[in-house]
C-alpha cells in the first residue's frame, strides 16, 4: 500500500488548526457542561419538607432538571447537533425575527460563527446531561449524616452542598469526569456535520481533494489518540494529587 504522507504535509495548517479547533470546543464544552452538571445535579436532590415550598421544589426544580437529563441522555448527540443548528439557533439569532438577536450582527454571527456556536451549545448542553448525573452520584456517596449535621448546624441547604458536600464528593467525582471530558473530546468530531473546521471536517477535506482515505483519517486517528492519551495522564495525575491531599 502507496501512504502518501507527503498530502498530509501539504495540508498540516489545516490540521492543526482542526485540533485548536477540537481542543478548544471541548475545553469550553466541558467547564460549561460541568457548572450546568452542577446545578442540575444539585437541583435534582433538592428537598423541601414542608407545604407549598414541597410541591413548588418537586415541580418547578427537580421536575425540569430530570427531564433535561433524559432528554439529553436519551436521544443521540448528532440528532441534537442537527436540531440546535437547524431548528433551535434559527430561531433565536436571526437577521430578521430572531429572539435573541436580530439584524445585521445576527447574521455576522451566523455567517462566521453559526457552526461554532451551534456545535458548542449542543456539546455543552449534552455534557452538561451526563455530568449532571455524576454530580448527583457523587453527592449521593457522601454519608447523609453530614447532611443533616449541616442543617442542624443552621446552614442552609446552598450552604451545605458548597462548604460540606460537594468539596467531599469532588474527589470521588473526578475520574468519571475525567472520562465525560474523553468522550466529549472524541464525540466532537460530529460537528463537522454542520461544516464546523475541526480535526474530522480537516480529514474529509483532504480526502475529498486527493480521493485518498487511509492517510487523512489514520493522521486523524493518532491526533485524537494521543490527546485522549495525554487527558487520561492529566486525570491521573488530578487523581494522585488529591489522594496525595486528602492523606495530609
Amino acid at each position: 500500500m502507496d501512504f502518501r504522507w507527503g498530502m498530509i504535509a501539504e495540508y498540516m495548517p489545516l490540521f492543526i488548526q482542526g485540533m485548536q479547533m477540537t481542543l478548544g470546543i471541548t475545553v469550553i464544552a466541558v467547564v460549561l457542561g460541568t457548572l450546568i452538571g452542577l446545578l442540575m445535579g444539585m437541583a435534582r436532590l433538592a428537598e423541601a419538607k414542608y407545604g407549598w415550598q414541597r410541591y413548588a421544589v418537586r415541580f418547578l426544580v427537580r421536575l425540569p432538571a430530570t427531564a433535561y437529563v433524559t432528554f439529553f441522555r436519551g436521544t443521540p448527540l448528532f440528532v441534537q447537533i442537527l436540531l440546535i443548528h437547524f431548528a433551535l439557533m434559527p430561531a433565536l439569532i436571526h437577521p430578521s425575527d430572531g429572539l435573541l438577536l436580530s439584524g445585521d450582527a445576527a447574521r455576522e454571527i451566523r455567517q462566521n460563527y453559526g457552526a461554532f456556536l451551534s456545535g458548542l451549545v449542543a456539546l455543552t448542553l449534552n455534557a452538561g446531561a451526563y455530568i449532571t448525573e455524576i454530580f448527583r452520584a457523587g453527592i449521593q456517596s457522601i454519608d447523609r449524616g453530614q447532611t443533616e449535621a449541616a442543617r442542624s448546624l443552621g446552614m442552609s441547604y446552598g450552604q451545605t452542598m458548597k462548604f460540606v458536600i460537594v468539596p467531599q464528593a469532588f474527589r470521588r467525582m473526578l475520574p468519571p469526569l475525567g472520562n465525560e471530558a474523553i468522550m466529549l473530546l472524541k464525540d466532537s468530531s460530529l460537528v463537522s456535520a454542520i461544516g464546523l473546521a475541526e480535526l474530522a471536517f480537516a480529514a474529509r477535506t483532504v480526502a475529498g481533494v486527493y480521493s485518498r482515505y487511509w492517510e487523512p483519517y489514520l493522521t486523524i486517528s493518532l491526533v485524537y489518540l494521543v490527546l485522549t492519551l495525554a487527558m487520561a495522564a492529566g486525570v491521573n495525575w488530578l487523581e494522585k494529587r488529591y489522594q496525595i491531599a486528602h492523606h495530609r
